[in-house]
């Protein structure tokens, strides 16, 4: 089959279309023909090594010279080839997406069924690819938000902050996003209320919740804006340079150390793909509450100028791979 391999961390030149033997469905796996994939900035720090710290801390992912797995690629929708042993509630020919460790940026896919679901009936392949990893951390992120809360979104137009939008909007929460001149209006028709241009506005007032996705401002800048009995919530940001030690870490660590010294409650949750969770997504989706924002599709040979789009451009929405017709 062909996907885009990768042996050593670098650029976006270290990329290139490759044969691969097509994996197998092992026990509790299901292997799915992929149709479309999507690219996350968490393909682009695996893809650099960067920050370098997580070189040592995940080694699922990371080695210490390049990937874990050649082939990279998380996000993936597409139908199901076969099934391995104890997989009875997913059928050949189904229609599936979900969120793999790895190895999505490829014509086949082997994953563990718990990592994916039926695919939501009103998206195409393309749209659904778009999910799983943004959408969740959107999700796990904004779990405590209440109808009637006030919600500020920093990073209101990228990957995770236009499911952001939408999501909190969905739990009845009174949203203001933030983001450049380009990306104000798409910002307000995903529903948020009110919008703060970061080029020209300076940032005000006090919300309920804070969800930082950009990791531009200090610690105790967000902090003032978030009320006494609010929530700061820092999920991941920082620069696109690549070569750092810490990256987006660096704040996260600095908000748990902050955390027993300040009135607002600062949270770092981490994302986990469940059946649960992706469940909880179509249902969202297939009721009209959520939809997938796109700004690029590319094709699978061309996963390397996709991601490198990620990377200098600062890509609004979510970018796709079209994989297979």
């Amino acid at each position: 089959m062909k996907a885009i391999v990768q042996q050593v961390y670098g650029s976006s030149a270290m990329l290139a279309v490759a044969d691969v033997g097509r994996p197998e469905a092992g026990a509790g796996e299901v292997l799915v023909r992929v149709r479309a994939a999507s690219v996350n900035a968490r393909d682009w720090h695996v893809m650099r090594g960067d920050p370098k710290i997580a070189r040592w801390m995940d080694r699922s992912v990371f080695r210490r010279k390049g990937p874990a797995n050649p082939v990279q690629g998380g996000d993936f929708a597409g139908t199901v080839e076969a099934v391995g042993d104890g997989v009875t509630d997913v059928a050949v020919g189904d229609e599936v997406f979900g969120e793999a460790v790895s190895g999505a940026f490829a014509e086949y896919l082997a994953v563990p069924r718990a990592l994916l679901d039926r695919k939501p009936k009103n998206l195409s392949f393309e749209e659904a690819a778009a999910v799983p990893l943004a959408a969740n951390t959107a999700l796990t992120c904004l779990r405590h938000v209440d109808a009637g809360n006030r919600v500020l979104i920093i990073g209101a137009s990228g990957g995770v902050g236009t499911f952001a939008v939408q999501i909190a909007r969905a739990r009845g929460a009174e949203v203001t996003g933030v983001c450049s001149t380009r990306n104000v209006e798409a910002a307000r028709s995903l529903g948020a209320a009110h919008v703060f241009d970061y080029t020209r506005e300076t940032l005000t007032g006090r919300y309920d919740t804070v969800l930082d996705l950009a990791g531009t401002r200090g610690l105790r800048e967000l902090l003032r804006l978030v009320e006494p009995t609010g929530t700061l919530v820092l999920s991941g940001g920082g620069n696109f340079d690549g070569g750092s030690v810490f990256g987006p870490v660096g704040l996260l660590a600095l908000g748990q150390l902050a955390r027993p010294f300040v009135k607002p409650s600062i949270r770092g949750p981490l994302a986990q793909q469940s059946p649960e969770s992706l469940t909880e997504l179509r249902e969202l989706i297939e009721s009209g509450q959520v939809r997938p924002a796109i700004d690029r599709t590319y094709p699978l040979a061309e996963t390397p100028a996709a991601i490198s789009y990620m990377e200098s451009e600062h890509a609004r929405a979510k970018i796709v791979i079209t994989v297979a017709a």
